[in-house]
């Protein structure tokens, strides 16, 4: 299991615009050293549905702009949080959304690609919750459309879904490209109620971006060790199915970011090192 770390964009400064999880519009380029100071490896980027045409991941000049800022700072974007697609999901029943949302997609795997990111996380939950059979009838036909380019591109499609584990590895299994894998939240499992077991068994060997953050069981996201995620349990399964990616805290925040990040960093290396140890 790779020992590394990162955040997802935003957890380590102020919020913006009072939102819990965004973009930061205009002083995203700060986390970079921050991170880097506080040792982690990674930034997962958040591709949201507000101001997304302001997001750097869209132009090339925003590219470039990235590529420097990874080079000064040795923190680099290696998955991106595709929030967007929560508004405008990819199964929508409005064919202009799809379009829409398939054509961003299109070009956010291009762009991953072009900067060396491995997954794009696709969140199915909360207002694009996966509802019905007509809901993942639609998300496998269109996922299926961009299977080659993904592949060409040597990117991942990591799903995140509400579904529980049985019905998610079918889907899965039926979209049929090991570029189509999976994320896994360790708090909004716990908040679900899934048995961490039965999880991995249907999917663990398909898990390839991982967030971190503890959840009580049907409640909001706490700081970590004080809600139902067993955290011992998990990290001794991802040991168990080797799991190679990297640790992305997506822990509690308040409206700083930084501080109650330390904190957590702290309890979870440790939790992480007794697990190592025994």
């Amino acid at each position: 299991m790779i020992n590394k770390f990162g955040i997802m964009q935003g957890r380590l400064l102020p919020k913006y615009k009072g939102r819990y999880q965004a973009h930061p519009v205009g002083y995203w380029e700060k986390e970079f050293s921050i991170a880097s100071k506080l040792g982690l490896d990674s930034i997962e980027f958040i591709f949201d549905h507000n101001e997304f045409d302001e997001n750097p991941l869209l132009t090339n000049e925003g590219l470039n702009k990235i590529q420097k800022i990874e080079k000064l700072s040795k923190v680099k974007v290696r998955s991106i949080c595709a929030d967007y697609f929560m508004v405008e999901p990819i199964h929508s029943k409005n064919k202009l959304i799809v379009d829409k949302s398939m054509k961003l997609l299109n070009q956010l795997i291009k762009n991953a690609s072009f900067l060396g990111v491995k997954n794009i996380v696709i969140p199915c939950v909360d207002k694009s919750s996966l509802k019905e059979e007509k809901d993942i009838k639609n998300f496998i036909n269109n996922i299926k459309k961009i299977v080659k380019t993904l592949e060409n591109a040597d990117v991942n499609l990591s799903l995140e879904t509400d579904l529980e584990p049985k019905s998610f590895a079918k889907m899965i299994d039926i979209i049929g490209s090991n570029n189509v894998t999976v994320n896994y939240d360790t708090g909004n499992s716990a908040a679900l109620g899934y048995d961490p077991i039965e999880e991995f068994k249907a999917y663990g060997d398909k898990i390839t971006d991982l967030h971190i953050k503890d959840r009580k069981l049907g409640g909001a996201s706490v700081t970590l060790g004080t809600g139902d995620v067993n955290f011992s349990i998990i990290l001794n399964l991802l040991l168990k199915y080797n799991y190679q990616g990297i640790f992305i805290f997506q822990a509690y925040r308040d409206d700083e970011g930084i501080e109650i990040f330390k904190k957590q960093y702290n309890w979870f290396k440790n939790e992480l090192n007794l697990t190592l140890n025994n």
